[in-house]
């Protein structure tokens, strides 16, 4: 019997694991939280009924097994993760993990038996989290999860290497990757595009050639506070004067450099502090990242920027200091990976595309284990990480039907 797609099956367990989230926001459902929690029990619930064996590994990631043909031959993984940004979408991570899940139902529902194992991953909390890092379980399986990540505490206190373990992880045994070298044949992962490539050029599958580096860097500018109504202008030691100069710095710096090859920068959060409409900022706390496919072009922004950061709030008489959030290494996704698509593409008569990827993914990280790649589906408008994203049911049941034909090509090329 050739596996097949259960495409209701698939398009009502989006929704049901879309609407578990908090109506005052939808779509949210942050990793660490106990609706995170219930939502991964119903994922269990789910691996359970599609016939495999699901267990929680040291990084908190889920995990459900299909043992294959051959007991020593590596793994072949597939996946994404249920958690959100706050207000996010419905389809963002969700639909990489039940794609991969539906895969596994379909094999299973066929009688298919592959020569590797297939295990469906949920990993733990890709966006970046309340505690500074972002793909905290795709890090822990490559071995990249520092002591020094798991040490960051969130507005509470609560350190990472904590909120691991009440999510179901062992951060004891976080001393190096989860998995063996040579354990791991090759990863895929189904996601959104999150951008307008696809939807513009009318093509329902992209094929990802890449995915940017990014470095993510929290830089604290101190001043002093003082009433805002008696201290002369010519007085001041305002540290937000400092901050906002720096952050037209980095949006100018970002703009030339992207004029030569694709680099982009952001800076998302910033905190002010007294925080009094009538107290001059005396400490001002920004995050920003930087985001290019070249790791060495990525880097020497970043140090240029920090450079002349520096320059430009000694001249406001305000101190920078700067520290590393996290750092992810661009990834060239594997040959054969992007072969496998394409092939599924051409078996099914469905156009695709090659394209690099603006976002960083859970596949970064896998890739420093075994050769990752990434299938794209289009969003309309391009939105994401927004409550209006959206990806429609065509492109959804075309993106899980080429993740399984590119698993089944693979396990062949792989057993050859």
């Amino acid at each position: 019997m050739i596996p097949q797609i259960g495409a209701a099956r698939l398009l009502t367990r989006l929704e049901e694991l879309a609407h578990l989230t908090d109506p005052a926001r939808p779509y949210t459902r942050r990793a660490f939280t106990p609706l995170y929690e219930q939502g991964r029990a119903w994922l269990r619930a789910e691996m359970e009924q599609a016939g495999l064996t699901v267990t929680m590994d040291a990084g908190g990631n889920l995990i459900g097994r299909r043992a294959g043909s051959t007991p020593d031959a590596p793994t072949l993984l597939i996946g994404s993760h249920t958690d959100t940004v706050v207000g996010g979408g419905r389809f963002d991570g969700i639909l990489g993990v039940l794609a991969a899940l539906e895969v596994a139902h379909s094999l299973h529902d066929a009688g298919h038996e592959l020569t590797h194992a297939l295990e469906v991953v949920d990993f733990l909390s890709e966006e970046p989290s309340d505690y500074g890092a972002s793909c905290v379980g795709s890090r822990a399986l490559a071995g990249t999860l520092t002591p020094e990540l798991l040490a960051q505490t969130n507005a509470h206190g609560e350190t990472l290497e904590h909120a691991v373990r009440r999510a179901g992880g062992r951060p004891e045994l976080l001393h190096g990757p989860l998995r063996e070298a040579g354990s791991v044949a090759a990863y895929l992962e189904l996601h959104i595009e999150q951008g307008p490539v696809l939807e513009t050029a009318g093509v329902p599958i992209g094929v990802v050639s890449g995915i940017v580096g990014i470095e993510r860097w929290e830089l604290t500018f101190g001043g002093r506070p003082d009433h805002a109504g008696t201290t002369p202008m010519t007085l001041r030691q305002d540290a937000l004067v400092g901050a906002a100069g720096c952050v037209s710095l980095l949006h100018r710096l970002a703009l030339e450099a992207d004029r030569h090859a694709p680099l982009v920068a952001t800076v998302g959060q910033l905190r002010v502090s007294p925080g009094n409409s009538n107290v001059i900022p005396g400490e001002v706390t920004l995050i920003f990242e930087a985001r290019a496919l070249d790791a060495e072009r990525l880097s020497g922004f970043v140090a240029d920027f920090l450079e002349q950061a520096d320059s430009l709030a000694r001249g406001a008489d305000v101190r920078l200091s700067a520290k590393l959030v996290s750092r992810a290494a661009p990834l060239v996704c594997g040959v054969q990976l992007q072969s496998a698509v394409r092939a599924a593409c051409a078996e099914l008569n469905l156009p695709c595309l090659t394209l690099p990827s603006g976002a960083g993914h859970d596949a970064m990280q896998v890739g420093l284990l075994a050769p990752a790649g990434m299938l794209f589906v289009p969003s309309v408008g391009g939105r994401s990480h927004t409550p209006e994203e959206l990806t429609r049911e065509a492109d959804v049941l075309a993106g899980a039907r080429v993740l399984l034909g590119a698993v089944l090509k693979l396990d062949e090329a792989l057993s050859a």
